[in-house]
């Protein structure tokens, strides 16, 4: 019988993003993945509210956490996840391409030549059929890129934390249009991660629901393949590759995403203070196009 982990979701509705805890039943050990940092950029100020939600809830269903995970260097939200491994003492990974969406946005942000690349940020960096375990939980990590270089999925048990692929089957899947993003490579993704179990939960990383309603943070893949709007059964990859393209082309890139990505390259964390003890954003101007 495959492992069932509990899934908890957070949801930060200023951003859609979808944070979760997991946890083994049996040993009560569990893992953080894709935990948000709140930043307001009308007041650059930078609160802890989401990630205490996630330290209360562990708290008190007697959580132990081992792991903190990113699936990418995140375009919209902060990372918490150094916030939360300072209070939990466990440690952070990602996938070992976050060197590659380093380079990327070093150059983007014109970062000198020191800054690190070499994803020395985080604590491991998983490589493609890497596992570990969470409790009695296995874990294994699946390459999942086309909406960034080096996102990953974690498949543990029967549930997969599947980032920015999927969307609700409602709403089809993720765009792909970043820097490094690739529609035709996102397909290849997808088409792997719907080669799962029929009844795996897949548990995205955004929705965005009207206002006072819920979030729809998983399905599993029968459903997706039974009714996901862009990469249901009968859809070909040409045709995938189409409606994502032209989708893209219409979306403004996130509001956040200058301010984030500087942070979350660095692994959830601002840049050195300057010399009044501020952190200060760097905004590249010109290298994007208005839309």
């Amino acid at each position: 019988m495959t492992a069932s982990p509990i899934v908890k979701t957070f949801f930060d509705r200023p951003t859609g993003s979808l944070q979760y805890v997991f946890h083994d039943p049996e040993t009560m050990k569990g893992a953080i993945v894709d935990p948000v940092w709140n930043f307001y950029p009308e007041a650059g100020a930078v609160t802890t509210e989401d990630a205490d939600s996630i330290l209360d809830y562990v708290a008190r269903e007697g959580i132990e956490i081992v792991w903190i995970l990113d699936t990418h260097p995140h375009a919209d939200h902060f990372s918490a996840a150094p916030y939360l491994a300072s209070k939990l003492g466990a440690p952070r990974a990602i996938g070992e391409k976050v060197r590659d969406i380093q380079k990327l946005w070093q150059g983007i942000y014109n970062l000198p030549a020191d800054f690190p690349t070499d994803g020395s940020q985080w604590d491991r960096l998983f490589d493609e059929g890497d596992s570990f375990e969470v409790g009695n939980i296995p874990v294994k990590v699946l390459f999942s890129p086309g909406h960034t270089l080096g996102s990953i999925t974690y498949v543990a048990g029967d549930a997969a934390f599947v980032h920015d692929t999927f969307m609700a089957p409602e709403s089809g899947t993720s765009r792909a249009d970043f820097p490094g993003g690739s529609s035709e490579v996102l397909w290849d993704s997808i088409r792997e991660i719907l080669e799962l179990p029929g009844e795996t939960r897949l548990f995205v990383g955004h929705d965005y629901p009207e206002e006072g309603a819920d979030p729809a943070p998983a399905a599993t893949v029968a459903e997706h393949r039974a009714r996901n709007k862009h990469v249901r059964d009968g859809i070909t990859r040409e045709e995938f590759v189409r409606t994502r393209d032209e989708r893209d082309a219409t979306l403004k890139l996130p509001s956040r995403m200058l301010h984030a990505l500087q942070v979350n390259i660095r692994g959830g964390r601002l840049p050195e203070p300057e010399s009044d003890g501020h952190s200060y954003l760097k905004i590249p101007v010109g290298k994007f196009d208005p839309r």
